[in-house]
């Protein structure tokens, strides 16, 4: 059921990174500026994140199964959308269907880990379900880029469609929660529920006080990995390094491989409640170190690097997954992952409009845009970092 679970995850990330790819000839094709090409790839992440409140509540009442079931056929029809765009607008709008399709992936399975899973192994399990998710970024790497080269970048959209679909019925045939028994009985016991008293709950985690540390971190470190890995890689290593797409593609695959290692190892890794917080704040700090050497470039070996050091390094995000399974009692484990998730993704989308923001102004000024870029997610790294370490934290770590 897991890894019916984390297929639908895997192509949530081959979604989400498919603009490192794509870019490039979507600028040569349809003429997009590096602030169109920030809002096509932002678009779904927004569309991801804003609806993670409603796919939080839908999983808690209705389950993990008739969840993604309703939802992931919008994935379906997204990607048709963007197959067949042919121009700007419609692009966005397959990549915000794309988003709403999506959005029950990985929520999906850290929920399902952390109901049939004991809490001592959450972070390992999750580790895996994550790595196994990243597999995704490895169809937008070197495979995607030489589809493209011998076909068009169409055919990409074409190829996740039709991976979609059988997702999409690999869990209707394999997921059935009722086959299993939770750990939290008296959870399952309970009364369900209304709707309104469920919007009341989610409501009411924001004014738990170290709701805001956690979303502050949340909203940034996830989007620095992918704001690199799935909007400006390619353009970066192409425009400033004069690489092919089927070399871009080739570096791409290189760091998800390494985004893939990394999970599995800080799940092994992590080291409890009590210095977790602390590992979070070095974390974010060497994050930010990382991407600042990018910014100043150091050559291309040093771009490389410093790249795929960034890829095993977003691997520390499943200790943030771990950090929100125990701050918060089981009975709204759902809704406080859907905040969480929700966060990460609006920080992605918000993070992808800003840096092509950027990206388009140090052009206009007859800057290369990529140093900006870079520079500007380090400074929201330190930023985050110290947020999260100067905002309140859950009580009973003190």
């Amino acid at each position: 059921m897991l890894l019916a679970l984390a297929s639908g995850f895997a192509l949530s990330n081959a979604y989400r990174t498919v603009a490192a790819i794509t870019g490039p000839p979507l600028v040569a094709d349809l003429g997009l500026s590096p602030q169109q090409l920030g809002t096509f790839a932002g678009s779904f992440h927004f569309m991801f994140g804003a609806m993670q409140l409603f796919m939080g509540i839908g999983i808690d009442l209705w389950g993990v199964r008739r969840t993604i079931l309703v939802a992931a056929p919008l994935t379906i029809i997204g990607a048709l959308v963007s197959a067949t765009a042919t121009g700007y607008g419609a692009l966005v709008a397959g990549q915000a269907l794309i988003g709403v399709g999506c959005a029950p992936a990985f929520l999906a399975a850290t929920v399902f880990i952390s109901r049939y899973f004991p809490v001592h192994k959450f972070a390992a399990v999750s580790g895996m379900a994550m790595a196994i998710g990243v597999m995704g970024m490895l169809f937008t790497g070197t495979p995607l880029a030489w589809l493209i080269e011998k076909t068009n970048w169409r055919m990409g959209f074409w190829v996740l469609a039709g991976m979609s679909l059988l997702a999409w019925f690999w869990v209707w045939r394999s997921v059935h929660e009722d086959r299993l028994t939770r750990n939290q009985s008296a959870e399952s016991d309970a009364p369900r529920e209304s709707l309104r008293q469920a919007l009341m709950r989610f409501g009411s985690l924001l004014k738990i006080p170290h709701t805001w540390g956690i979303v502050t971190l949340s909203f940034v470190c996830y989007a620095a990995f992918i704001t690199l890995r799935g909007l400006w890689l390619g353009p970066m290593l192409i425009s400033r390094h004069g690489f092919s797409l089927v070399q871009s593609g080739n570096v791409a695959l290189a760091l998800s491989l390494t985004a893939m290692i990394g999970p599995m190892v800080f799940g092994r890794l992590d080291p409890g409640p009590v210095r977790r917080r602390r590992w979070l704040v070095v974390c974010a700090f060497v994050f930010a170190v990382l991407f600042a050497g990018v910014a100043f470039e150091f050559g291309t070996w040093g771009d490389v690097i410093a790249t795929l050091a960034i890829g095993f390094l977003s691997g520390f995000c499943i200790l943030q997954y771990a950090d929100v399974r125990s701050a918060y009692p089981a009975g709204i484990t759902g809704r406080a992952m859907a905040l969480f998730t929700m966060a990460m993704f609006l920080g992605v989308a918000a993070m992808q409009w800003f840096t092509g923001w950027v990206a388009t102004h140090a052009q206009a000024w007859g800057m290369e845009p990529f140093g900006p870029v870079m520079g500007s997610i380090a400074a929201l790294l330190v930023i985050a970092a110290l947020a999260y370490r100067l905002l309140p934290g859950p009580p009973k770590l003190g």
